[in-house]
């Protein structure tokens, strides 16, 4: 889904509009003034390795705004403070940070353009209960400072609890179910039901290869 509305990959059918305007098989021209309204927190932070801390979280206002480095650098390390990393974590490389730092400079790379709508997909896998909350709050903080959307991918349902205000689940490629977070657990939906009590008997796996070897 997310692919769909970035345009890396286009629908068969059907319609994605952003700020009221179609986006399917627009121009590229077209396609990069609608991206600029994007910000992505990606699965494992994927940051870029041979580059320093600061130079990831500006590499979307210097090589997509056009930024001079100087004034891209300090934006960095302001959006590096605000995540909770000390400016000193700028010079250093991906390899040198734990799990939860890289999650965190990803997060500070996905604020830094000052995006309208921001996706996060799955931005606590891998982390312990602790450092997920963390991040959790990191989320929250960020959209509320910048009044953003955010599209938010996960199986965390802790996470879902905390940061999400509707909720809709996919299975087999539709969205079977949506409402508000507080009606997750009272759903009716017995496919919803079974995912977010973790439980190994339902529709899911009962008709998928989910257990089967």
């Amino acid at each position: 889904m997310i692919k769909c509305i970035q345009g890396l990959v286009t629908p068969d059918k059907g319609s994605i509009l952003v700020d009221g305007k179609e986006t399917c098989r627009i121009s590229s021209r077209e396609r990069s003034k609608v991206m600029e309204k994007f910000g992505m927190l990606f699965q494992g932070a994927a940051l870029f390795d041979s580059l320093r801390v600061w130079e990831n979280v500006a590499f979307g206002l210097v090589q997509g705004r056009r930024m001079n480095k100087k004034e891209a650098h300090d934006i960095a390390i302001t959006k590096l403070q605000a995540v909770g990393l000390r400016p000193e974590v700028g010079n250093l490389y991906p390899a040198e940070l734990s799990g939860g730092m890289q999650k965190r400079v990803g997060l500070a790379r996905a604020v830094a353009t000052a995006p309208e709508v921001i996706f996060f997909d799955e931005p606590t896998t891998g982390l312990d209960p602790i450092m997920a909350d963390v991040i959790n709050e990191l989320i929250i903080a960020s959209v509320k400072e910048l009044g953003a959307t955010a599209i938010t991918i996960t199986h965390d349902m802790g996470s879902v609890r905390k940061i999400a205000d509707d909720v809709a689940m996919i299975h087999d490629g539709k969205i079977i179910w949506h409402g508000p977070v507080e009606k997750l657990d009272k759903s009716g939906n017995e496919y919803v039901d079974q995912f977010i009590n973790g439980r190994a008997v339902g529709p899911i796996t009962k008709h998928s290869s989910y257990l089967k070897a």
